[in-house]
C-alpha cells in the first residue's frame, strides 16, 4: 500500500505502533454502501467519465485510479447522480460473509433527493422511502442467506454538510431549514420509525 500511494502521501502520519493496531482482529465488519459501480481499464486514449460524470478525465476521484474507466450505470440515480441498486447491497454482503465469514454492521445507507416542504408544511420524499424499503429488504435476503448482520444505521437523521456539496444535497430524513434550523419530520422518518418499532418493513 505505502508502494502504490507514494506518489500522493509519504506515510509520515503513521507512528511506531500503528501498524500493531491496525492489524489486530476485529469483532465487527463495518460495511458503508450507496450505490454501484462498474469500472474498466483505462489505456490513456480518449477522455472517458469520472464517476461523477464530469467528464474531465480519470484518477481524478481517488489516488491510485489513473487506470480506471469509471462507467454509467443505466436507471434511476439519486440527487448525487448515483445509481439506485438494492441488489448491490445484498451481493455486496453475501460475498463479504463468504470471504470473511464475521458478523457485520450496516454502518452507512442512505441516499439523497431533492427534498422540499409542500403547502401542507410536509416532506413527502418518496423516493427515499422506495430506496430505503428497497435496501432493508434487500438486507433481509443476505440476512435469509446466511449472512450476520446485526443493524443497519441509515444516513442520515437530519440533513447535513455533505462534503464539497455544502448543504445542497439532502440526505436526511428530517428536513433542516438551514436559515432558522426549524427541523421537519419527512414521510420518511415516519416509515423509518414504523419499521424499528415492528422490528420489520411495514409495507402499505
Amino acid at each position: 500500500m505505502r508502494a502504490f500511494t507514494a506518489d500522493v502521501s509519504d506515510w509520515s502520519h503513521v507512528h511506531d505502533g500503528d501498524l500493531a493496531v491496525i492489524a489486530s482482529p476485529i469483532d465487527l465488519l463495518g460495511v458503508n454502501y450507496y450505490n454501484p459501480m462498474r469500472v474498466a481499464h483505462y489505456d490513456g486514449v480518449g477522455a472517458p467519465a469520472r464517476v461523477d460524470g464530469h467528464g474531465d478525465g480519470v484518477g481524478e476521484t481517488w489516488p491510485g485510479c489513473d487506470d480506471v474507466q469509471f462507467l454509467d450505470v443505466s436507471g434511476p440515480k439519486t440527487e448525487m447522480g448515483w445509481p439506485i441498486d438494492a441488489n448491490g447491497l445484498t451481493e455486496l454482503l453475501t460475498r463479504l460473509h463468504h470471504d470473511y465469514g464475521m458478523p457485520m454492521m450496516i454502518t452507512e445507507n442512505g441516499a439523497a433527493f431533492a427534498d422540499a416542504i409542500d403547502e401542507s408544511g410536509r416532506v413527502r420524499d418518496v423516493d427515499r422511502i422506495a430506496y430505503l424499503r428497497d435496501h432493508l429488504a434487500a438486507t433481509h435476503r443476505a440476512i435469509a442467506a446466511g449472512a450476520d448482520v446485526r443493524g443497519y444505521f441509515l444516513w442520515s437523521f437530519l440533513d447535513n454538510f455533505e462534503w464539497a456539496y455544502g448543504y445542497a444535497k439532502r440526505f436526511g430524513i428530517t428536513y433542516v431549514d438551514f436559515a432558522t434550523q426549524v427541523r421537519t419530520l419527512k414521510e420518511s422518518a415516519h416509515v423509518y420509525a414504523d419499521t424499528v418499532r415492528h422490528n420489520g418493513l411495514v409495507l402499505p
